[in-house]
């Protein structure tokens, strides 16, 4: 049995290549991963991008198999912990708040600020204008992933293709959810993890606020693609949360043993 289902989601415009570097030490840790194309993204780059779609894409990697009898799904088997960047991070947000029992922990990455107000308006502004570039802004993005990223991680990024028409949609669905509210209704354990040159962190302290007993972990000299700049401590700080998913998989094993040993104990006692 694996140690946890790691179910790992990409940022905007990039596709399930870019956790390429987490895919292999992930596995050899005994995890079992799985890297998701979100709708509009990789092998689904001819979609439109909407969140009921991406819901069900979630759903299907972190459930595979109809659960069996209990209250939370596989639970106690093998822990899911669901582990988003970016645009990513968001949607995991968003359906770890909508569905609860669907998973057993939460990894949000370089998501720590709020998708609202002056600030979302002037990123959709400034998007639309990429998109009018005659190439439609690929060349900007490559360009600005080889300024960032080190050549492996750009190959990365670009393999699965540059969703070069996501913006507007993908955007735009992720104005319109309320992240504290959201992190509020949220039932399982949550690390924060963020670069430490992140801009998308300004926020970071209302957002553990918003989640009460959530975790903070800083990638010191990471930016916003914390997971390609630090693959190596990007993937250590996700196999810290599937430890603590294993610990409490293993306290809640030992509850289900007590409660059913329990009437057997009492029988005999009665007897005696």
């Amino acid at each position: 049995m694996p140690r946890a289902r790691v179910v790992l989601l990409h940022g905007i415009r990039t596709s399930a290549t870019m956790w390429r570097n987490q895919l292999v030490p992930l596995e050899a840790a005994g995890v079992e991963v799985h890297a998701v194309d979100l709708p509009a993204h990789g092998a689904r780059i001819g979609e439109r991008f909407s969140v009921e779609a991406a819901f069900e894409a979630v759903d299907a990697a972190l459930n595979p198999e109809p659960p069996p009898t209990g209250e939370r799904g596989d639970a106690p088997g093998v822990p899911r912990l669901l582990v988003g960047l970016s645009l990513g991070g968001y949607v995991a947000i968003e359906f770890a708040a909508t569905h609860p029992g669907r998973l057993d922990g939460l990894v949000a990455a370089s998501c720590s600020t709020r998708p609202r107000g002056a600030a979302l308006h002037g990123y959709q502004r400034l998007a639309a204008a990429i998109r009018r570039l005659p190439d439609r802004g690929r060349g900007l993005n490559d360009a600005m992933a080889r300024v960032f990223l080190s050549k492996a991680a750009v190959q990365d990024v670009v393999a699965g293709g540059v969703a070069l028409d996501v913006m507007a949609d993908a955007v735009g669905a992720v104005g319109a959810f309320d992240l504290e509210a959201s992190l509020g209704r949220i039932d399982v354990p949550i690390w924060f993890v963020n670069g430490r040159y992140d801009h998308f962190r300004l926020e970071e302290k209302r957002m553990l606020r918003a989640a009460p007993g959530s975790r903070l972990v800083v990638i010191p000299g990471a930016t916003h693609l914390v997971s390609l700049v630090r693959p190596a401590e990007f993937t250590a700080a996700v196999l810290g949360a599937v430890a603590e998913l294993e610990r409490r998989a293993a306290v809640r094993r030992a509850d289900a043993r007590r409660d059913a040993t329990a009437p057997l104990a009492a029988g005999r006692d009665a007897a005696a």
